[in-house]
């Protein structure tokens, strides 16, 4: 016998895995139906029954599912008792108990026995679910681990009976569609008929009965109506009618504000942006604005300013009422323990409001909790938090998620109401019962239920409308960013379960007017007088405040006791002082008047700031950092201007040698926080933060959140997938946006604006963007949605190199949350708020180049026994500035560029000031008075000062203002200017402050006229200054910056291959660089050998040849451990032969993937095998390598087992190594092409390495660019490549096509060939080959798609010879000399040709040139010719 039932509840367990004996956590049994089939099938009993409910109320939502109401199940009900003991014999009558989902009914059933201290039949019981079984036979894509989904019992009914059967949540109803599809599958033996308890005989039998699809006994299967009293029906419409008609004498009066609302830093839910929330709620006069963001405080600080600083605050007096306050808030999870990680508990979305600054900070520990403690897939808190952190909060009910409306709609009033007394116990009248109006049904039960609670333990209640999107239509565009969040299309209904998307149920969550919410409250007006009595108990307060510094703990000698008293800093200032001068000791030879006279000063500032914990606590951190080898930058923008960060060594470049200003850092009459950045080396950066956070604790110690927005091209993007608008479209669409703008700016923009900010392209690209978006297709649609959610917060993240310290616990001070990143905590206020929130700010930055030096540095200890103290090499080493002077300043930190390189060529450099000002010159802007520094220096341009007295602080850049500093200087020089106020002109005139400058202007002529400048010259100087100061330059930070650059320079000088070893070191991840380094070492004469087991090392290595070694660690696939276990063999000797080095290799870490590639690499060549012989397959189907694996195994195995064979000798010694069996060599581009499978690059050469020529002058472009077609479009290009593959194919309708694979150093590219194509270029297609390709992207013939349409094709080798052209020598002017015309003749004469041979002079500075055709010497352009040519620097070869 089968008993097949099913159960309806009360609704769903919170926890699944709970044990049946929380009887809490289980719902109740409204309903229980069974059915009883024989072993034929046939219908013996049927059974159905509502249960009388006992102690509790059926809940709203589950009486909306199946129908049950309270009232129902109290007047047709029986008890449960009766109910459970008429099952009970029913099941032991049975052989089996049958459901669909069977495991939920089981359990619920199950409970309801343990409540009535029944025993729990079912728990051993003989089950079989129609879920499970049905499973595959479904067969629906999408679930777990790759595999089916669970059916429904509506999709298993479909699928067997080809019919849909609406599961009516009336369990009567579902027994018999359950009982249908169960019969079936048994005569389908989808369910084994051994499962079923059959015999195969009974199986025969039971398809013979049954040969015909089951069908419905057609018993009741409509779910129940809820059971309504007509008479209150109409005495509710009587009494609304009443409401109705006097509307206009009950609405309040009262202001109404907004308090529940939702930001954009609710991130994905709500977009609303905090300035316009502001804004609006100033336009509709309300007398304050909430902000409630869902879990996260991110806006807090934001907010709170946006309101205190908003127009209609500005004139408040201190202690007075603003017109418009700020009620910062926050809607926590609250759960049932925020600690419990096993348990999916979401928690209930409660909105807590902050009446003051102790609430604010209250509410920020709970929301730090929460993300940090409590998060488990959601931040969580629970009410033994909220008992410990209450003060100074209030306390709402919230919306539909809240844990009281839940309660009433998805569990039972009676626990509803314990709960409300819990939250009225617990904040008494600091809580309040929120009444919500977005004309949702729930909503109206909800609300009925909580005015009763309400009423009856006398708490207020307050309207409110859950603010999700400002404008009414603004709720299709919040729509799609719920879609977004959810990775959903819009198109997908709303609702829950498969198939459906999570959405609002109407556009009523928009920011309603005083108006709105009056009228919509008329009928409840104490609502909104309630609003009041909240704002009442809100206190204004600001969130900014003086930084706080740790604690610095200085040596007892410096303690003062009356620091103590009056919490002053003079022990530390002392400290600080003691520290200063004896550094200065060590920095200077004697410390003069003036020396003393720069420290004194600077101490006295920073005694004044109080701020000397500041420099005590970055000095000791960096004085750490060089204890642990870690290398610490020189120094970084303006601290290095402070002679005491010198002295203390936290920077490393004297202020007074090169005349770096201290105020520039901290100006001593406007006391600013100091801000020295500090540069490590990227690979030791983490070790000193670890040492930080040890030293000041974990508490105190965190990084700085970033927050990631939907930009413009994002924001096309993500709301194309929502509204399904096809991809092609989408990107095409979202390249039209310009980079580095925004669609709010397009849009914006007139035809003239337009015209200033873009160009060329980018022009016709806005405008057909603006264009599109006046349509009315799904395009237009498209971009006006995007339009409204560019700038959501999309993501959040982690500063770069921001730590914050802190002397006390962060979770004290800021809300804080979590990273998945890093162990530290992270700041919930982003890196333009820490700071004026009272937190101290460090970066810590990571600088590739100091890991390049270090690294270098240690090649040279290793390889020449020095050791070279890089801050302590002379700055005035001829070989040093020679790389600078021929422009060799590849991997030069910031020389490297072609620009920079050309201008070093003709400056040439002979001073460390040189330097400074060509970093400093460099960039947009000042890049144009670059020729003139040049001529001046070499006397080519009268230098000139619009005063004598400039000279002093102009001489070293040649009359030409430079920097920031001189400026400051002159200022100070020329009008008296203070220090304070020179430091303001240059930020004035940096950043253009219009205030500032008109303040200072009238006090720089007054200045300069009593010091009897005239005043024409004096306006020109301004003037001059104006133009030029927003270009001028720090020159701390270009100084600090320039001495990297030297170091590097001094190293690549003296020890090329050791630097050019670090530098491929370093960069050895990125293809694109190690290709860039690899060509200047071949520059250079430096050889790089490929990778060797017997040389190399993790990292790029050099011999005692001066040869650079591949490093191992660049090859893919083999990982550090394996390249460890290699060297850590290789000292007991090198390895002889392949057989002695799988002998010795752990082959545990240098498993089968590390061996084949580093055979690819070349890592094995120098046992003289070739590498196709290691992966010959022999007879047995195994190759020679995977038999070495095997070999090498069996040697350690018997080598650890202690072995002898009856000779005495051991069993590894007896063992034979496999021997590899002779075959051909691959072909080269095989052999290159698994190099760069396995290197990235072709360690053993490129193919396209012999014909540079050929490129630079025939080609204007790279594989790379058509990666992105849109930005070529219509351009004529040409191409060089080798193809690396060739297939010849036909179409569907036989026509023969051909696909050409093609690479360059650059990347890969398939073409397509058909028709004339094919035909025209089929003799090209061989692999090996080296190909000139010419042709334009344009759209397909078929449809807009873009494509590279091949006009030509040759083959490189030809391409010069081909016809006769003009041959270029570029020669600079100043470069001419009788030797050189003689060697250029010389070389020309011995290369006689049919080409035609033009001598390009030019002259840089005056920027002219003259070509000078030879009418007698032709040349031939062999390759040795070009190597002869190449070989003078002087000359630059083309062809034209």
């Amino acid at each position: 016998m089968y008993l097949i039932f099913d159960t309806e509840t009360t609704g769903l367990p919170q926890n699944w895995k709970a044990p049946l004996t929380d009887f809490s956590n289980w719902p109740r049994c409204v309903q229980l139906a069974w059915q009883i089939h024989d072993k034929q099938g046939k219908l013996i009993d049927v059974k159905n029954y509502i249960i009388k409910p006992e102690g509790y109320d059926i809940p709203f939502n589950a009486e909306k599912i199946h129908g049950i109401s309270t009232d129902r199940a109290k007047k047709e009900g029986m008890s449960l008792n009766k109910v459970l003991l008429e099952f009970v014999e029913d099941i032991k009558r049975s052989k089996f108990i049958v459901g669909h989902n069977v495991g939920f009914d089981k359990n619920i059933l199950g409970c309801e026995f343990l409540r009535k201290d029944m025993p729990n039949l079912l728990a051993n019981f003989p089950s079989l679910d129609t879920k499970n079984d049905a499973t595959n036979y479904c067969a629906i894509p999408g679930g777990r681990g790759g595999g089916f989904k669970w059916p429904s019992l509506t999709e298993l009914h479909t699928k067997l009976f080809g019919e849909e059967f609406a599961e009516a949540h009336n369990a009567s109803a579902d027994v018999e569609a359950t009982a249908r599809c169960f019969l079936e599958l048994v005569r389908l033996e989808v369910i084994n008929y051994e499962s079923a308890g059959l015999t195969g005989d009974e199986l025969k039998i039971y398809k013979e009965i049954n040969q015909k699809p089951f069908e419905l006994i057609g018993l009741n299967i409509e779910p129940y109506s809820s059971i309504k009293d007509v008479e209150s029906i109409k005495d509710v419409e009587s009494i609304k009618d009443v409401v109705d008609n006097k509307l206009d004498k009950v609405i309040s009066k009262s202001p109404f504000a907004h308090l529940h609302v939702h930001s954009q830093f609710s991130v994905l839910q709500a977009t609303v942006d905090v300035k316009e929330l502001v804004n609006k709620a100033a336009e509709l006069d309300m007398p304050a604005i909430g902000l409630t963001d869902h879990t996260n405080m991110f806006g807090a600080y934001k907010f709170i300013a946006a309101v205190n600083s908003h127009p209609v605050n500005t004139a408040v007096a201190k202690g007075e009422i603003p017109p418009l306050k700020a009620v910062l808030g926050c809607e926590l999870n609250v759960c049932k323990d925020h600690t419990d990680k096993t348990t999916k508990d979401y928690g209930s979305q409660i909105p807590f409001l902050c009446k003051n600054k102790k609430g604010f900070h209250n509410l920020s520990k709970l929301s730090s909790l929460g993300n940090i403690h409590g998060f488990y897939y959601v931040p969580r808190v629970d009410k033994s938090l909220i008992e410990s952190h209450k003060e100074g909060l209030i306390a709402l009910t919230g919306s539909t998620y809240g844990a009281i409306p839940n309660l009433i709609l998805n569990v039972g009033e009676q626990q509803a109401e314990e709960e409300f007394k819990w939250w009225v116990d617990t904040f008494s009248c600091d809580f309040y019962v929120e009444i919500n109006r977005h004309k949702i049904e729930e909503e109206e039960h909800v609300n009925k239920v909580l005015i009763d609670f309400a009423r009856k333990y006398n708490v207020k209640v307050i309207a409110s409308n859950n603010v999700y999107y400002l404008d009414k239509e603004d709720a299709n565009a919040h729509d799609i960013l719920l879609c977004v969040k959810d990775g959903e299309q819009q198109s997908t209904p709303k609702g829950s379960g498969r198939g459906y998307r999570y959405g609002f149920p109407n556009d009523e969550f928009y920011f309603k007017s005083s108006r709105e919410m009056q009228e919509l409250f008329a009928d409840l007006p104490e609502a909104i007088d309630n609003i009041s009595h909240i704002l009442d108990k809100i206190e204004s307060y600001e969130l900014s405040r003086e930084v706080l510094l740790p604690k610095f703990d200085i040596p007892l000698d410096f303690v003062d006791v009356k620091d103590e008293e009056d919490g002053g800093k003079r022990g530390e200032n002392a400290y600080l002082r003691y520290l200063t001068y004896e550094g200065a000791k060590e920095r200077y030879l004697e410390i003069t008047d003036q020396i003393k006279e720069r420290i004194d000063f600077e101490l006295s500032v920073i005694e004044n700031s109080a701020y000397p914990g500041y420099f005590l606590i970055v000095q000791d951190f960096i004085q750490q950092a060089r204890m642990m080898d870690v290398s610490v930058g020189p120094g970084r923008g303006s601290a290095a201007g402070s002679v005491v960060a010198y002295c203390t060594k936290i920077t490393n470049v004297d202020p007074i040698k090169y005349d770096l200003l201290f105020e520039r850092f901290l100006n001593p009459e406007r006391i600013s926080l100091p801000d020295i950045d500090i540069d490590f080396d990227d690979e030791g950066r983490g070790r000193v933060i670890d040492w930080v956070v040890n030293k000041y604790g974990k508490e105190n110690v965190a990084q700085i959140i970033t927050y990631g927005t939907m930009a413009a091209k994002s924001s096309i993007r993500d709301t194309a997938r929502a509204l399904n608008l096809p991809l092609f479209e989408a990107d095409r669409t979202a390249k039209l946006v310009p980079d580095f703008t925004s669609l709010d700016k397009i849009f914006s923009w007139d035809e003239k604006m337009m015209k200033a900010e873009l160009k060329g392209d980018q022009i016709a690209g806005a405008r057909e963007l603006v264009s599109l978006s006046q349509g009315n297709d799904l395009t237009a649609d498209t971009i006006n949605l995007a339009r409204k959610l560019e700038g959501n917060v999309r993501n959040t993240g982690t500063h770069a190199c921001g730590v914050i310290i802190t002397p006390e616990p962060l979770i004290g001070l800021i809300p804080m949350t979590r990273s998945k990143d890093s162990e530290l905590m992270v700041t919930q206020f982003d890196n333009s708020v820490v700071e004026d929130a009272g937190l101290l700010k460090m970066d810590f930055l990571g600088l590739k180049n100091l890991t390049i030096i270090k690294d270098c540095l240690k090649i040279i200890k290793k390889l020449h026994g020095k050791d070279i103290d890089i801050d302590s090499i002379p700055l005035d080493d001829d070989s040093t500035f020679d790389i600078f002077q021929q422009g060799q300043t590849s991997g030069i930190f910031q020389f490297s560029s072609d620009g920079m390189k050309a201008h070093l060529k003709h400056l040439k450099p002979d001073k460390f000031d040189d330097l400074i000002a060509m970093n400093a010159l460099y960039r947009p802007g000042p890049m144009e008075y670059i020729p003139n520094y040049i001529k001046r220096k070499h006397g080519i341009e009268e230098i000139e000062y619009d005063l004598a007295e400039m000279e002093e602080y102009l001489s070293s850049t040649y009359g030409i203002t430079v920097y920031q500093e001189q400026v400051m200087l002159l200022s100070q020089k020329l009008a008296g200017f203070s220090k304070g106020d020179a430091d303001m002109l240059r930020k004035g005139m940096g950043k253009k402050i219009k205030s500032v400058l008109d303040k200072l202007k009238p006090k720089f002529f007054k200045g300069c006229e009593s010091n009897g400048f005239a005043i024409n010259t004096v306006e020109k100087i301004w003037s001059d200054w104006e133009a030029f100061a927003s270009y001028a330059f720090n020159k701390s930070h270009s100084t600090c910056y320039a001495l990297i650059a030297y170091q590097t320079a001094y190293l690549k000088a003296h020890y090329p291959s050791e630097l050019m070893a670090s530098l491929l070191t370093s960069h050895m991840r990125d293809i694109k660089d190690i290709t860039y380094y690899m060509e200047e070492c071949k520059r250079m004469g430096v050889s790089v050998l490929g990778p060797d087991v017997n040389e190399s090392f993790y990292k790029f290595a050099v011999n005692n040849k001066g040869e650079i070694r591949f490093g191992l660690g660049a090859v893919k696939g083999v990982g550090e451990g394996a390249v460890s276990a290699i060297v850590s063999e290789r000292k007991e000797g090198k390895y002889t032969e392949f057989d002695d080095f799988m002998k010795r290799v752990d082959l545990r870490s240098a498993n089968k993937r590390t061996l084949d590639s580093i055979v690819c690499a070349g890592g094995f060549d120098s046992f003289k095998l070739k590498r196709s012989q290691y992966f010959a397959q022999e007879d047995n189907g195994q190759t020679y390598l995977e038999k070495m694996i095997k070999f090498g195994n069996k040697v350690k195995d018997n080598s650890n087992s202690n072995q002898f064979d009856m000779f005495g000798e051991s069993e590894e010694a007896s063992i034979q190594a496999p021997v590899p069996v002779d075959v051909l060599p691959w072909k080269t581009m095989e052999l290159l092409s698994k190099e760069k499978d396995v290197v990235g690059i072709y360690i053993s050469g490129h193919p396209l390495d012999d014909y540079k020529l050929e490129i630079d002058n025939f080609c204007n472009g790279n594989l790379s660019m058509l990666s992105n077609m849109d930005l070529i479009k219509g351009k004529d290009l040409r191409f060089a490549g080798v193809v690396t593959n060739v297939e010849h194919k036909e179409t569907k309708t036989g026509k023969p096509f051909g696909v050409l694979h093609i690479e360059d150093y650059h990347a890969s590219f398939s073409f397509y060939l058909f028709g004339d194509d094919y035909i025209n270029y089929k003799a090209y297609l061989t692999t090996g080959w080296l190909l000139h390709l010419t042709g334009k992207v344009k759209k397909k013939f078929y449809n807009d798609d873009l494509e590279f349409k091949i006009s030509s094709m040759n083959l490189l080798s030809e391409l010069i010879d081909k016809e006769v052209r003009d041959i270029v020598l570029r020669v600079d002017i100043n470069q001419i000399s009788d030797s050189f015309s003689e060697e250029l003749v010389d070389l020309v004469s011995e290369n006689k040709g049919k080409h035609s041979l033009v001598i390009n002079v030019v002259d840089y500075l005056n920027k002219y040139e003259v070509d000078l055709l030879s009418r007698k010497m032709k040349v031939d352009l062999n390759k040795e010719f070009i190597s002869q040519i190449n070989s003078l620097d002087q000359v630059a070869i083309m062809v034209k």
